[in-house]
């Protein structure tokens, strides 16, 4: 089995052959802001998530005119091949991948393995930030078939898939957020019916994503059905943006869309029922 869209993915060779090729833009995002600082591939733009894939004042991702203005700042042109990485198995690389392509850009793909597999190839690093001239660049009306809602989420059809990528403690309760990370939601646990299949699951040990054949086994095993309607979220929407290229580009799904407000909305909004096993099996408090 192959990928569905084996163009969504280019290799660590691939990438080293076309530094120099004036119709690639490599483009850098990290969950660790300062990591482009210290080190990255040459010719690649970095890409601040805290400040640039967001809108400043809403939740929410970039308007039109900001992801217009920031692909053209950044040397893009509506021909420019773009090549997003990053560190954490590719997490907002991914995200940005999906943010491009809301906006109409689809000649893009994810470096495979991200940062992790560049450098554990011990490939070269710059620190010096990459000087771009300015470019013409136009964004599409924006694709909103491939984003959800918490409205989405509450009135999804019965054969909607919905699968929460987050770790099985933050699934089941035990946690809300992984240590470190400061976006939190204000109650604990999982949307009822969703199933839980780790982001983590999808990647191997270098960064890479799993074949084809193990990707298919891993979500057909956990209840997911390419011809269903899914829905993926986890935290802020970051890793189940790497959910949503793999269900969407690599297996093909026809109906994936990323509930980017994630568990950070839906576990801080009043009277929506949450799953939370974790609280359920402790014993009652004496009276």
């Amino acid at each position: 089995m192959e990928y569905a869209n084996p163009a969504a993915l280019v290799s660590t060779d691939w990438v080293a052959q076309h530094l120099n090729d004036p119709q690639v833009r490599l483009l850098e995002v990290d969950v660790d802001t300062s990591a482009y600082e210290r080190g990255h591939i040459e010719g690649a733009v970095g890409l601040n998530w805290t400040t640039q894939l967001g809108d400043r004042i809403r939740r929410d991702i970039p308007s039109r005119e900001a992801w217009q203005q920031l692909m053209a700042d950044s040397g893009v042109s509506n021909q420019t091949r773009l090549i997003f990485y990053g560190d954490n198995n590719n997490w907002f690389a991914a995200f940005a991948y999906w943010i491009a392509r809301i906006y109409g850009h689809t000649n893009a793909a994810l470096m495979n393995g991200g940062r992790k597999k560049w450098e554990l190839e011990q490939r070269p690093l710059a620190t010096t930030a990459t000087s771009t001239s300015a470019a013409t660049y136009a964004a599409a009306e924006p694709d909103f078939g491939l984003r959800a809602y918490l409205k989405d989420v509450l009135e999804r059809s019965a054969s909607t898939q919905l699968v929460d990528v987050r770790s099985p403690a933050e699934y089941s309760g035990e946690i809300i957020a992984p240590p470190g990370l400061p976006e939190t939601a204000q109650r604990c646990g999982h949307i009822p019916g969703a199933q839980n299949v780790p982001w983590a699951k999808a990647a191997n040990d270098d960064g890479t994503f799993k074949s084809a054949d193990e990707l298919c086994q891993l979500y057909c095993v956990e209840g997911a059905v390419s011809t269903e309607p899914v829905i993926a979220y986890c935290r802020i929407g970051e890793r189940s943006s790497h959910t949503w290229f793999v269900l969407k580009e690599l297996l093909g799904f026809p109906n994936v869309r990323n509930y980017d407000g994630s568990w950070t909305e839906y576990g801080s909004v009043i009277g929506v029922p949450i799953d939370n096993p974790s609280v359920q099996a402790r014993e009652p408090l004496a009276v």
